[in-house]
């Protein structure tokens, strides 16, 4: 019995973490230490650091792949190669449907690739070396949400309105045309990032009357186009930046 338990125990914590529904308990963290501290008699909690409490995307960028994969994903060393790469690919898959919507032209590309990445041998050793590879560089690419190439000079260091560029393209749209050159597009993106910041209340995301305001002043933008308003105002309401 204590060997089935043990069993089913791994089992339970192998879906926890494949799945990407670990709890993340460096909330608690302080509280429980003051329990151990009020309450347990040993010696003083030394802090060995949070490495084991960041989920696999992020031991990745931390510790490269393998120590991540020794850490997090296989510390007991029982895994098959196979078995591994899913839980590289679901926690990969987790990341991108979290963040697709703070900007959904870059998330869409991450996800092809994602798709690329799924299809890849694993076959041999080299294969899954390579398999690997391209996973930490594609875990990378997410965290850095690096912009792709060709972006206008004026957008250089401003993350919120290269989103807005990126994006203008494929957003729905009555009546808006998206301008065709890209200094155009760079320049009524410039202009939307300079609109929400100047016009947009304090603590507006959430709150009807203020989410109003940001509309209103986003609606002459786009050529007063409702469905472009709507279609802008979704990808600046999920900027962090904003």
């Amino acid at each position: 019995m204590q060997k089935e338990a043990e069993f089913y125990g791994e089992i339970r914590s192998a879906i926890k973490k494949h799945s990407g529904e670990e709890l993340d308990i460096k909330p608690y963290e302080a509280d429980m230490r003051h329990l151990l501290n009020t309450y347990v008699q040993a010696d003083p909690a030394a802090d060995l650091g949070e490495l084991d409490q960041l989920p696999l995307t992020e031991l990745i960028i931390e510790t490269g792949i393998h120590d991540a994969i020794a850490r997090k994903l296989n510390e007991k060393g029982k895994l098959t190669k196979n078995a591994i790469a899913e839980g590289i690919i679901n926690n990969v898959r987790k990341t991108i449907i979290r963040d697709q919507l703070t900007d959904p032209r870059f998330y869409d590309h991450m996800s092809k690739l994602l798709d690329d990445l799924i299809k890849q041998s694993r076959a041999d050793a080299a294969a899954y070396e390579e398999f690997l590879r391209k996973a930490e560089e594609l875990v990378k690419r997410l965290a850095s949400k690096q912009p792709d190439a060709g972006v206008p000079s004026a957008l250089h260091g401003k993350r919120e309105a290269t989103v807005v560029f990126n994006n203008l393209a494929s957003i729905s749209a009555s009546t808006f045309q998206c301008p065709a050159n890209d200094d155009d597009k760079a320049a009524l993106a410039l202009r939307i990032d300079l609109a929400v910041r100047e016009r947009a209340p304090a603590g507006w995301k959430g709150d009807q009357a203020r989410e109003a305001q940001v509309l209103n002043a986003l609606f002459p933008i786009p050529d007063r186009d409702r469905d472009a308003t709507l279609a802008l105002f979704e990808i600046i309401k999920n900027q962090p930046g904003y």
